[in-house]
C-alpha cells in the first residue's frame, strides 16, 4: 500500500507540473489511455457510467487494467453488489474454490438481480488477478424502499445522520434530487411521490460513500452511475471534507444526446462516449398510470427508468 501511495503522489506531482489542478473537461477523447490518465490523478476515483452502455464498460475495463499495470492497487467498489453481501464476497475471496468452481461466477451469483453481469465480469477478473479488495457498496432495494416510506432512521442511526450531514436533510439537496427523479422518470411520477423517492436516492449516495470510507487512504475506485458521482449532490457530498482534494469524479456521458446536459462543476472530468442503442425508455412507463402528469422525455443519466432490480429513485 505504501508503494501505491507513493505512486499516486508522483502522479499528482506530475499533474501539478503540467498545470496545477486539472480543470473540468467536457469534451475529452474517450480512450482507455485518456481515462486511465485521469484515474491515476487522485487516489479516490468515482467512475461514472450509463449502466447498459457496453462500450463504456469495455473502455473502463481497459483503463482499469492500465492503472493496475502501472502498479496501483486500489480497492474496487461496486454499486452492483448490495452492502449486505460483503461477508459472502469476503468468504469467496478467502476460501479456496471447490473443484471446477469459478470464483468470478461465485461472485456474480452474489450480485444484485437485473444487472448485465457480462459487462461487469472483466472488472471482477481484474480484481481477482491483482488481489484487490472487492467492496459491496450499494443500498439494497429493500432498504431504499424503507427510506422512501419511513425516512432515513431505519437505515442510518442518529450518529450516522449527523456524520453524513443528513440531520436535518438539506433542503437544496432534496430539491435537486426531486428534480432528477422527476426527469429520470419522464415526468410521469405523481408529484407527491417525489420527496420519498428523492430521499431514497440520497440514502443510496450516502451508503455508497459509507462503503468506501475504509479504503480512502489505500485508494479506491467506485463503479457506479453518473448521477451518484456528482460532486454537488452525489457521493462526494458525503465524504470527509479533508478527503475532497483526493477525489476525482468522472462522468461518462453519451454524445449526441440533447438531454444529457452537464451541470456546471458537477464533475472533475467528463468523457463523451458513443451512444448505446436502446428502446425509448419512456415507453416502458404507462402515462395512464399516473393521473395529472403528462408524458415527457427521458433524461439519461446513468440508466433509463429503473429496471425491476433498482430502488425507486435510481435515476
Amino acid at each position: 500500500m505504501r508503494r501505491a501511495l507513493s505512486l499516486w503522489r508522483a502522479a499528482a506531482a506530475a499533474v501539478v507540473l503540467a498545470g496545477c489542478a486539472a480543470p473540468p473537461a467536457h469534451q475529452e477523447d474517450f480512450t482507455a489511455q485518456a481515462l486511465a490518465q485521469r484515474m491515476r490523478q487522485r487516489p479516490i476515483v468515482l467512475l461514472g457510467e450509463i449502466h447498459d452502455n457496453a462500450e463504456q464498460h469495455e473502455v473502463r475495463a481497459q483503463a482499469l487494467a492500465l492503472v493496475l499495470q502501472a502498479g496501483l492497487r486500489p480497492a474496487l467498489a461496486f454499486e452492483q453488489f448490495d452492502r449486505e453481501r460483503q461477508p459472502d464476497i469476503d468468504r469467496v475471496l478467502r476460501e479456496a474454490p471447490a473443484d471446477g468452481a469459478d470464483r468470478v461466477d461465485q461472485l456474480i451469483a452474489l450480485g444484485a438481480h437485473g444487472w448485465n453481469w457480462t459487462l461487469y465480469r472483466p472488472f471482477l477478473e481484474l480484481a481477482l488477478k491483482y488481489q484487490l479488495p472487492i467492496v459491496a457498496a450499494n443500498l439494497s432495494r429493500a432498504d431504499a424502499m424503507r427510506v422512501s416510506k419511513e425516512g432515513l432512521g431505519p437505515v442510518f442511526d442518529a450518529a450516522e445522520q449527523r456524520q453524513l450531514g443528513l440531520d436535518p436533510l438539506p433542503a437544496d439537496l432534496l430539491r435537486i434530487q426531486e428534480q432528477a427523479v422527476d426527469e429520470g422518470h419522464c415526468h410521469q411520477m405523481p408529484e407527491q411521490m417525489l420527496p420519498a423517492l428523492a430521499r431514497a436516492q440520497i440514502a443510496r449516495d450516502a451508503a455508497l460513500a459509507q462503503a468506501i470510507r475504509p479504503y480512502l487512504q489505500r485508494g479506491v475506485i467506485l463503479l457506479t452511475g453518473n448521477g451518484h458521482v456528482r460532486r454537488d449532490v452525489g457521493v462526494p457530498r458525503f465524504l470527509p471534507a479533508q478527503q475532497q482534494d483526493r477525489v476525482i469524479s468522472i462522468a461518462l456521458i453519451e454524445r449526441d444526446n440533447p438531454d444529457a446536459a452537464v451541470p456546471p462543476d458537477a464533475y472533475d472530468a467528463v468523457f463523451r462516449t458513443p451512444v448505446q442503442e436502446r428502446a425509448d425508455p419512456c415507453r416502458t412507463l404507462r402515462p395512464t398510470a399516473f393521473s395529472g402528469r403528462r408524458p415527457g422525455k427521458a433524461v439519461l443519466r446513468e440508466t433509463p427508468p429503473p429496471p425491476p432490480r433498482a430502488p425507486p429513485a435510481d435515476v
